[in-house]
C-alpha cells in the first residue's frame, strides 16, 4: 500500500506549502493558494517581529482616551463595569456651603464693686454718666472703648451690656470699677460673671412658622397677633430662640459660647425641613 510522502520527509513538496499536520490536502487546495500562502506568510512575520511605535509616531497619533474596558489577567481583579471616558473630568465631592454660623450680638456680664455707692455723687463727678431716679434707680455710664453700657446700683452691684466678646466683657467692667475707684470710693473688682448670651444668625430662606408650630407644639409658642415671631426653647442647652419668617434666628440665655453654637445645630435641620419654596 502506497501512503503519501510524510511531513517529516525533506525531499516532499508537501512542506512549502503546509506548514501543520492540520493543512488540507493537496488535492483540497484552493485556486489562490499561492497568493493564501503569501498572505499568511507575511502576517505571520509581521506578528512575530512586531515592533514598537516610536516616541514621534506616539506624537503624531491621536490620543484615543483610555479603552472602553479594563482586563487585567490578574485572578482576585473585577473588570469595572461602567467604561471610563478620558472627555469627562474628575468631578470633586462638593463641601456643603449652606451651613450658617451664629455671631455673638451682645453679652451681659454682672459684678460686685464691694462697697455701697452715693449715685448722685457719681452722676455729678463722673463724665457720661446720668441718673434720674424718677425712671430707674441707677446711674448710666456709657464707654467708647470697648463700647459698652454700665447699669451702677447704690448696693455696689455693677451689670455691664453690649459687650460682642468675652474678653470685651471683662474689659470693660474693669473700666468702670476703676472710673468709681478715681471718684473715691474703695471699690474691688469682685465675682465677676456672664449671665447672658445673645447671639443671631440668618439661615438665607423663609420659614413657614405655622408648620413648625404644629409639628412642635411642645416647644414652640406662637402667637402671631402678640409677636411676629415663634420662641422656641431648646431643653439642652437650656437656650431660647426666636423665629422669624424672614430667616432671622436669635439665641438667647447662653451662659457660653459653646451653648449657642450646640443649640443652632439642634434647630437648623429643622428649619431647613419647614423651607418655605414659593
Amino acid at each position: 500500500m502506497d501512503y503519501p510522502p510524510s511531513f517529516g520527509d525533506p525531499n516532499s513538496h508537501q512542506n512549502d506549502h503546509y506548514a501543520s499536520p492540520m493543512s488540507l490536502p493537496p488535492s483540497a487546495t484552493p485556486r489562490s493558494a499561492s497568493a493564501r500562502d503569501d498572505t499568511h506568510t507575511n502576517t505571520s512575520s509581521d506578528n512575530r517581529f512586531y515592533r514598537r511605535p516610536s516616541v514621534a509616531s506616539k506624537k503624531s497619533l491621536p490620543d484615543m482616551g483610555p479603552p472602553s474596558t479594563v482586563t487585567s489577567h490578574h485572578p482576585n481583579s473585577v473588570a469595572p463595569s461602567t467604561p471610563f471616558s478620558a472627555a469627562t473630568p474628575f468631578t470633586p465631592r462638593t463641601v456643603d456651603t449652606s451651613r450658617v454660623q451664629p455671631s455673638l450680638q451682645n453679652i451681659v456680664s454682672t459684678v460686685s464693686l464691694g462697697c455701697k455707692l452715693d449715685l448722685k455723687r457719681i452722676a455729678l463727678q463722673a463724665r457720661n454718666a446720668e441718673y434720674n431716679p424718677k425712671r430707674f434707680a441707677a446711674v448710666i455710664m456709657r464707654i467708647r472703648s470697648p463700647r459698652t453700657t454700665a447699669l451702677i446700683f447704690t448696693s455696689g452691684k455693677m451689670v455691664c451690656t453690649g459687650a460682642k466678646t468675652e474678653d470685651d466683657s471683662i474689659q470693660a467692667a474693669r473700666r468702670y470699677a476703676r472710673v468709681i475707684q478715681k471718684l473715691g470710693f474703695p471699690a474691688k473688682f469682685l465675682d465677676f460673671k456672664i449671665q447672658n448670651m445673645v447671639g443671631s444668625a440668618d439661615v438665607s430662606f423663609k420659614i413657614r412658622l405655622e408648620a413648625l408650630a404644629l409639628a412642635h407644639e411642645s416647644y414652640c409658642s406662637y402667637e402671631p397677633e402678640l409677636f411676629p415671631g415663634l420662641i422656641y426653647r431648646v431643653i439642652q442647652p437650656k437656650i431660647v430662640l426666636l423665629i422669624f419668617s424672614s430667616g432671622k434666628v436669635v439665641l438667647t440665655g447662653a451662659k457660653e459660647r459653646r451653648e449657642i453654637h450646640e443649640a443652632f445645630e439642634l434647630v437648623y435641620p429643622i428649619l431647613k425641613t419647614f423651607r418655605r419654596l414659593s
